[in-house]
């Protein structure tokens, strides 16, 4: 399956100022396929090592960290023939070793010449544990479920692809193909985005086949629940993870610790969060007090709304079953739109490096998401029916004066004046519309 990254890391095997890349994500992403497939396409050799499945690795990098020494340790293990330039190095799930995750500094000042790209899937959380970490002497990428479009790559829609990926105006598309785009889009939100949920359903087309492994990377992702952390930790991590369902189910999606158990505080559960979040796990969204720049420097930390990485595992979390598919509105009003505000965030995700935003005025009005593009801030509300309501975003208008005001819905492409209606299966392309288009204000 294509996945977008891959153009990320060829960028980065033909940089002349290249480091170590660190590849962070959940367990599933398809990490291990995409390098393994670049590997494959863009070398000719490389080694994979694996250090959960190999115990015995750990010991080559206890006497000594100097890359020279470790490349020839690693070449008399393996019994390969290591070279610089040509050769890739593979360090999967390099969480399990601490040297080997500290030794990447080493490479990065003494041994620049060999390619090495390190991934894990709690990568992110041994990384935030560890202060010794050497920030600034790798490069690191998150990966994330397939996307919406990589989903239409894999299921054949090429052609409908890169038209989604150039729009810069709007131009409704003709009813058979907005309706084709939505058919694809339930089934995704049911599906989900992780590869082997999608490639079963390529290959057996078995609704039921799919469920069952998108039940087993949910236990998969408590068992892992256990590692680098206590028991007391895991308990707390298992009662945020169970919650986020209930907590996207309800009409106001801000996460409530008092829902969790009764005289819940943030200081319980703050660390639990923060290791879902690191573990990539969920996705959170931040109340922001002011639309202005840096946004990021107008958050309430104390407020905010927590997303599950996939649609899919949130649908197997819910038991939502599959006659959703075939129902033409079910999987969009259920749990009042708990999916499509997951699915925006998903989508937003990659292109706002994880930093989610959304705005209320004292519980008047809400708009789901904000972003930037560039120096300009706009509003996106999420619609999961076909109502025309626009009360948040004309609130939100009136106080702030965007250039363009966003609503994402099932609807086709509709726009008057400074509010453009987008087709949620365009969420992604809102930056390529923006580029494409001036505001009222440019």
């Amino acid at each position: 399956m294509k996945r977008e990254l891959y153009k990320k890391l060829v960028k980065w095997k033909d940089s002349k100022n290249r480091k170590p890349l660190v590849l962070q994500g959940a367990r599933q992403v398809g990490k291990t396929y995409l390098v393994d497939d670049f590997a494959k396409q863009e070398y000719k050799k490389y080694l994979y090592l694996n250090f959960e499945k190999d115990i015995e690795l750990d010991s080559l990098f206890e006497s000594s960290l100097d890359p020279k020494k470790l490349i020839d340790n690693i070449s008399f293990y393996k019994g390969v023939k290591i070279e610089a330039n040509s050769f890739l190095l593979f360090f999967d799930e390099i969480q399990a070793s601490e040297k080997a995750l500290k030794s990447l500094k080493y490479f990065q000042e003494y041994a620049p010449e060999y390619h090495i790209i390190a991934a894990g899937s709690l990568l992110g959380v041994a990384v935030g544990k560890d202060k010794s970490f050497p920030v600034g002497k790798v490069t690191f990428l998150s990966m994330y479920p397939m996307s919406f479009s990589e989903y239409l790559r894999a299921f054949g829609e090429e052609v409908l692809c890169d038209k989604l990926e150039s729009l810069v105006k709007v131009e409704q598309f003709p009813e058979p193909i907005h309706n084709k785009l939505i058919k694809h889009l339930k089934q995704y939100l049911f599906l989900g985005g992780m590869p082997e949920v999608l490639q079963n359903f390529l290959d057996h087309s078995d609704i039921t086949a799919s469920r069952k492994i998108q039940n087993d990377i949910l236990k998969s992702y408590e068992n892992d629940f256990s590692k680098y952390t206590n028991k007391s930790q895991v308990i707390k991590n298992l009662e945020i993870w169970n919650s986020i369902p209930y907590q996207l189910a309800k009409e106001n999606k801000k996460f409530k610790y008092s829902d969790l158990k009764n005289k819940a505080r943030a200081a319980q559960y703050e660390h639990s969060i923060e290791w879902l979040r690191q573990a990539g796990l969920i996705n959170i969204s931040y109340l922001i007090k002011t639309p202005k720049l840096p946004l990021a420097g107008y958050t309430d930390q104390s407020k905010f709304k927590i997303f599950l990485l996939d649609t899919g595992l949130l649908g197997a979390k819910l038991q939502i079953t599959s006659d959703t598919i075939v129902n033409p509105s079910a999987l969009f009003k259920e749990y009042n739109g708990a999916f499509i505000e997951n699915f925006v965030a998903m989508e937003l995700q990659g292109h706002t490096e994880g930093k989610l935003f959304y705005w209320t005025s004292r519980g008047e009005a809400e708009v789901d998401f904000i972003i930037q593009n560039k120096k300009e801030i706009y509003p996106v509300e999420v619609k999961s029916g076909t109502s025309k309501t626009l009360k948040s975003l004309r609130s939100y208008s009136q106080k702030y004066n965007p250039g363009l005001i966003f609503r994402a819905s099932p609807q086709n492409f509709y726009q008057r004046e400074e509010f453009v209606n987008l087709p949620l299966y365009t969420i992604s392309s809102v930056y390529n519309y923006l580029n494409g288009t001036k505001t009222e204000k440019e």
